[in-house]
């Protein structure tokens, strides 16, 4: 194992430089080799004039190997507050952000997954809060898409360009989120998309009665103005004249298999997950347990929001 110099190797170093003995020199009385001299004396010179002071080198050597990943930087303390992050299904990325913007702990979010990672080699279950825990990989094979198709749909090509810039809040993604194949119970999602603000209803059925049913009181309750609804192809939303009307919101739809069109939503889909995993049965849900899950992600920090809530940005 490489020995690290010592303090008193320091002063001897110092004061044979003061004597103008040369690295190599200073190597051979002190039995080291002259790289290692001459790395001691540049990553330890004073900063502000490039002298070497032994009790200063010193000082920089012991505060760069306090600060090495030898070592705990990291409380029981601070990791218990992670922990309760973690456990609310915050990201590593979002603890870290959040932390860092109240000035509450400087951690990066690599250390949080090592730490994940770590203890899940324990025997730990903190990384079944993470988004992708319950994710499967599964082979796709191309098949025909037998959704129905409806003449007279705005394309999202029409739409205004504010709504593209995220230039103003009342833009907002719809989409059905599907439960277990045994029955019909789904959720329908609204997102905005200037604050991601979601809202979350309670579907028995994937039809356009239900959607619209569901839809409506939850546009008009809204305190701004919802100006448009982008939205995918599927045949739950082909009653959307009537939702128009209902609501004073315009509809555009987005092109067929182009999700990324809809990106807010399908990534604010993905959040939801966590508490409605896929292939599971959501006929247990009521009304109530949507109002509390859209709550719950309303008041998680999102990175492009500069790790402030939704709710936060979404002035009410």
């Amino acid at each position: 194992m490489y020995p690290q110099i010592t303090a008193a190797e320091r002063y001897t170093l110092g004061l044979l430089r003061r004597l103008g003995y040369t690295a190599a020199a200073i190597a051979r009385v002190l039995g080291r080799h002259r790289s290692t001299i001459g790395r001691e004396v540049r990553r330890n010179a004073t900063h502000y004039d490039g002298g070497y002071r032994p009790h200063l080198a010193d000082g920089y050597a012991r505060s760069r190997r306090s600060r090495s990943r030898r070592n705990q930087r990291f409380s029981t303390a601070d990791w218990a507050l992670v922990h309760a992050r973690l456990r609310e299904n915050w990201s590593p990325e979002q603890v870290a952000g959040r932390f860092r913007s109240e000035h509450q702990l400087q951690i990066s979010h690599e250390t949080i997954y090592r730490h994940i990672w770590a203890d899940k080699r324990a025997g730990g279950r903190l990384h079944t809060h993470l988004r992708g825990a319950r994710k499967q990989c599964r082979k796709r094979y191309g098949h025909y898409d037998s959704r129905g198709r409806l003449a007279g749909k705005r394309p999202i090509t029409a739409r205004p360009a504010i709504v593209e810039a995220r230039g103003r809040i009342g833009d907002w993604e719809a989409d059905t989120i599907l439960g277990a194949t045994s029955d019909a119970h789904c959720l329908l999602s609204l997102v905005e998309r200037k604050t991601g603000y979601l809202l979350l209803g309670k579907l028995a059925a994937r039809t356009t009665a239900e959607v619209n049913r569901r839809a409506a009181p939850l546009i008009q309750a809204q305190p701004h103005p919802v100006h448009t609804i982008t939205s995918d192809n599927g045949t739950e939303f082909h009653g959307y004249a009537a939702l128009e009307a209902q609501t004073e919101t315009r509809f555009y739809f987005a092109t067929p298999h182009h999700a990324w069109e809809r990106g807010t939503n399908e990534n604010t889909n993905g959040l939801v997950r966590q508490y409605a995993p896929k292939r599971q049965s959501m006929a247990h849900l009521t009304q109530q347990d949507c109002t509390a899950m859209a709550r719950h992600l309303n008041h998680r920090p999102r990175k492009r929001l500069g790790y402030r809530t939704p709710e936060e940005c979404d002035v009410r």
